[in-house]
């Protein structure tokens, strides 16, 4: 069985590699070969032209579809599925967004919709993938004594990018019990930032106080960074609809696949403090 991983060189699967039980059967698909993580068969294409991917998707048999957020998301993920049904994939594992829906608060989410229902009329054997907001999101949030960050109070159901690596490395290795179902992945428990901000002065023996920033505040600091009109906006959607609650739950999805608990923040922490910190 050959499995196709898109979004190699990213966070999300970059994790899903190191999940993976092996690098025999694994295809990672890039647009520059130079960096390509090592040990892996490598494909040079990319998802947003279709004619760069009829060589990369020969032989596969199960893909895991991840695009980069943004307006020509659903351009790429339309371009995978339409090569994986010419290739003969027989599964496809998508990363979707989440609460993705049509009336979902943010552009991203209802992109995400669409692309979702595209695979599941696709004709072939589909999992969806819907994470919560990544832990990994905070990292360089602490400056000094204070976590800053744009979702108000609003509490959010976290988790730890690992444990989607390997929630999907799961899937993959055997797609046939997930077939035609839907998963919403968080963490153990729903808090918010100001809780986070008690737990990281815990692990890390040392005061830390939550500052919230207005999304106006927030998307004016992405632009000062040279993040990208359309992602910084979308990011205020997203601290908007969690500051009212919108990530308030969670789900039993991980540990029901995995037959582990998802990872709880303070772990996190304790096997994160340079990068919450901003020291590397």
């Amino acid at each position: 069985m050959t499995i196709l991983i898109t979004g190699a060189t990213g966070t999300v699967s970059s994790a899903v590699l190191d999940a993976l039980p092996g690098k025999d059967g694994v295809r990672v698909l890039v647009r520059d070969p130079a960096k390509a993580p090592t040990g892996y068969e490598v494909a040079v294409g990319d998802l947003d032209d279709p004619a760069t991917l009829t060589d990369a998707f020969d032989g596969v048999e199960t893909l895991w579809l991840l695009t980069a957020m943004g307006p020509q998301a659903p351009h790429a993920s339309m371009n995978a599925v339409w090569a994986a049904r010419q290739a003969g994939v027989r599964h496809v594992v998508r990363m979707s967004a989440i609460g993705a829906a049509h009336d979902a608060p943010t552009r991203n989410g209802r992109l995400h919709a669409l692309s979702d229902t595209e695979l599941q009329a696709s004709g072939l054997g589909w999992t969806v993938i819907r994470p919560a907001f990544f832990m990994q999101n905070l990292f360089g949030s602490v400056s000094g004594d204070t976590l800053y960050g744009g979702t108000g109070q609003g509490r959010l159901g976290l988790i730890d990018v690992r444990d989607i690596g390997e929630f999907a490395a799961t899937v993959l290795t055997d797609p046939r019990p997930h077939t035609g179902k839907v998963y919403t992945l968080t963490g153990p428990a729903s808090i918010s930032l100001g809780e986070a901000a008690e737990q990281l002065a815990e692990v890390y023996g040392r005061s830390i106080a939550y500052h919230s920033l207005e999304p106006e505040q927030a998307y004016a600091g992405m632009k000062e960074a040279g993040v990208p009109e359309w992602i910084a906006a979308v990011t205020a959607e997203y601290l908007r609809a969690y500051a009212k609650g919108w990530g308030d739950y969670t789900t039993k999805d991980y540990a029901s696949v995995t037959g582990k608990q998802p990872t709880p923040f303070a772990d996190f922490a304790r096997a994160h403090a340079n990068q919450l910190l901003g020291q590397a």
